[in-house]
């Protein structure tokens, strides 16, 4: 991924005075003055410092043929697993200048970014979507192999990079080895067995405060880590034929606690805490039509929002038998007060929303090496899925619970020295669920691999996915959201043909892929009654990928990724207000990039992304054409010995205003901002 560097002409401290110099002429807006900015930028790159990798470890941890897990449920070398695969390491992580990992996965080849507020902060009870591919709600999240997927949430704002040892991304479907939702992809996050002795500060600007403790005290691990924002104004921007109105952020206040203990090599215990609570209000804009109720600069609503997220694992590991119990849980909470209704009617109410989301369940997995050509996996899922939410305002409440059964199994023959394949099927089944909503799904996978050096392959994959609709989508959850006990549960085909490759310091990905998915589960909003209702549509895509990570000489690390595909829609049903016909969604062209430089006790790392010909579309309406979007960050760290440190990120270089969420609202980038932290080792 990214690199580590030094300079020996300016130091950090050049770097932060010629940033905020920038900065503060930037509210100028002038192009001129946007120009020194970048200059300002480049000047600090090649000449003060790199990412945020340390100076004695960065190259360590950049390691050209890394071992995945997620892939193939078995640990195998990244260049021989027969699928589109990244690995990111802490200090790739770090490089990033990211907090969390919502935000470290921003710039990933094949990712489009999407957010509802700064920082990856969640919006009521929604959570950020990864969108794999083009596939908005198809990505399955794992911490440590376990599924944290919650009403088709996750939360990945709530989670330190500081806690994670290394991420692993699947894309293209993994329902077979996994289960539902892994339509787009799979992440896998797994946090860190062993902590070091840390603790760090940083302050930054709009409020920003980052603090981070952990503790190895032996088999015992702890670590706390609190993040705040301050408040940013338009943040989102409503349009409708009324008029449009604004959103403000009033901040958000983040806590997360992690304990690890391990009781011996293969048995371990983990809990992680998150706490997140953020504010908005939306106020009236100038162009509210009058023949309303509402008046422009009336407030429209004022809440505060809430998630209490805990993860539980027992997990046991050894060369042929892994297992793991698991407990999730989420509380998240709406509290404040209504004074207009979304159509600008007087309606002053107290708002209030509770909701319970609860998984428990266990994955265990038997491992067989039938003979040197002959492997084999079976294993068997089970979980519990528990779901509660009370709309106080009407009196509404939604309360479901049903079980998940899974048996899964993979055979891997290898043909010959340069030729094998992977055959894996799954079967999954729900029972107990309201209604007789019940579903059951068989899926399979074939993959093929053919190596044409030692380290030189060519494979082909097709795998089946799945999804099953959520309680939310079934029962409907509050006034806002119909019931819709007809929906189908989602299902598609992953279609993949790749080649890898590590040549010297390189490392080479190219995929071509075609993803065909029916009965897309996707959400239709009716704009004249503020009423949504959960549907059935039909998605494909077809697209060609080609990353590369180069480990450079002189320091340099390089990364760069293109991603080119065409993300259609095409709704389903007798609505006549649906359009019925293929719509583009989403962008076709990504590029990604990163560079990092590393001597001494420097290092730096630059980052960015840029999606072009992006558009705006909704079931109703045909797309409308978005500029594009260019996500940017810089980190740079400065050693000023073995246990002291002190680094600069900056987000947002070219303070763009760009839309990283359109879903009948825009939400807009967070301006530039920087976090200075000093971090200390004991």
């Amino acid at each position: 991924m990214a690199v580590a560097v030094e300079s020996s002409r300016l130091s950090w401290p050049g770097v932060f005075y010629f940033i905020m110099k920038g900065r503060m002429r930037m509210k100028k807006k002038s192009v001129l003055k946007k120009r020194m900015l970048v200059t300002a930028i480049i000047t600090g790159l090649c000449c003060g410092g790199g990412p945020a990798a340390l100076a004695a470890g960065a190259v360590e941890d950049f390691t050209l043929d890394s071992i995945i897990v997620t892939a193939t449920r078995s640990e195998k070398p990244d260049v021989e697993v027969p699928a589109s695969t990244t690995i990111l390491t802490n200090q790739d992580l770090k490089n990033t200048g990211a907090e969390n990992i919502q935000m470290a996965l921003q710039k990933i080849s094949g990712f489009s970014y999407s957010t509802y507020g700064p920082n990856g902060n969640p919006y009521s009870t929604m959570s950020n979507p990864i969108i794999i591919r083009g596939v908005s709600n198809g990505t399955l999240v794992l911490v440590n192999g376990v599924p944290i997927n919650m009403s088709g949430s996750y939360y990945l704002d709530s989670i330190p990079v500081e806690n994670v040892e290394r991420v692993e991304i699947v894309k293209g479907g993994g329902a077979v080895l996994y289960g539902s939702e892994a339509m787009g992809g799979v992440i896998n996050i797994i946090m860190k067995k062993q902590f070091d002795n840390t603790i760090s500060t940083g302050f930054g600007n709009y409020g920003q405060q980052n603090h981070n403790a952990t503790f190895n005290m032996g088999k015992l691990n702890l670590s706390y880590s609190k993040t705040r924002w301050g408040s940013l104004d338009k943040i989102q921007i409503t349009n409708s034929a009324a008029g449009d109105r604004t959103t403000t952020f009033r901040g958000s206040d983040k806590d997360s606690v992690s304990v690890e203990y391990n009781f011996n090599d293969k048995l371990s215990l983990s809990y992680n805490y998150m706490d997140n609570e953020n504010g908005y209000q939306t106020w009236f804009g100038d162009n509210w039509k009058k023949l309303l109720d509402a008046q422009a600069g009336d407030l429209q609503n004022d809440k505060t929002y809430t998630n209490k997220y805990n993860i539980a694992q027992l997990r046991y590991s050894d060369e042929n038998l892994k297992a793991s119990l698991y407990y999730n849980h989420n509380k998240p909470t709406s509290r404040g007060f209504a004074n207009y209704n979304s159509s600008g009617k007087l309606s002053p109410a107290p708002d209030k929303v509770d909701q319970k989301d609860r998984t428990y369940g266990i994955d265990a997995q038997k491992h067989w090496q039938i003979n040197d050509r002959v492997n084999t996996i079976f294993g068997f899922t089970y979980k519990n899925e528990y779901f509660n939410q009370i709309k106080h305002i009407v009196g509404t409440k939604t309360e479901q619970e049903r079980k998940v059964y899974g048996i899964y199994g993979q055979w891997e023959q290898k043909l010959s020295d340069a030729n094998s394949f992977i055959l894996s099927a799954r079967e999954t089944w729900t029972a107990g669920a309201a209604q007789d909503a019940n579903y059951n799904n068989f899926s399979t996978s074939g993959q093929f691999i053919h190596k044409l050096g030692e380290k030189d392959n060519i494979y082909a994959s097709i795998g089946q996915s799945f999804i099953l609709p959520t309680f939310k989508q079934i029962y409907g959850s509050a006034y806002n959201l119909l019931p819709a006990p007809e929906l189908k549960p989602q299902t598609g085909v992953n279609y993949e043909l790749g080649w890898k490759k590590i040549d010297g310091g390189h490392r080479w990905k190219a995929a071509v892929y075609h993803i065909d998915i029916t009965d897309n589960i996707t959400a239709t909003w009716d704009s004249t009654t503020g009423i949504s209702k959960y549907t059935n549509e039909d998605f494909k895509n077809t697209g060609v990928e080609l990353t590369c990570d180069i480990s450079g000489e002189n320091s340099w690390s390089y990364s760069w990724g293109i991603n080119y595909g065409n993300p259609q829609t095409k709704a389903k049903g007798n609505d006549p207000r649906v359009k019925k016909y293929w719509d583009r969604q989403y962008g076709r062209l990504q590029l990604t990039g990163g560079v990092t430089y590393q001597k001494d006790k420097w290092s730096t790392s630059l980052n960015g992304t840029y999606l072009t010909e992006r558009v705006a579309a909704t079931a109703t309406a045909h797309s409308q054409k978005m500029k594009p979007y260019l996500l940017t960050s810089l980190s740079t760290t400065y050693k000023m010995d073995e246990n002291n440190e002190a680094s600069l990120t900056v987000d947002n270089l070219l303070d763009r205003n760009d839309i990283v969420n359109h879903t009948g609202t825009n939400y807009y980038a967070t301006p530039l901002n920087f976090l200075l932290t000093f971090k200390h080792k004991y």
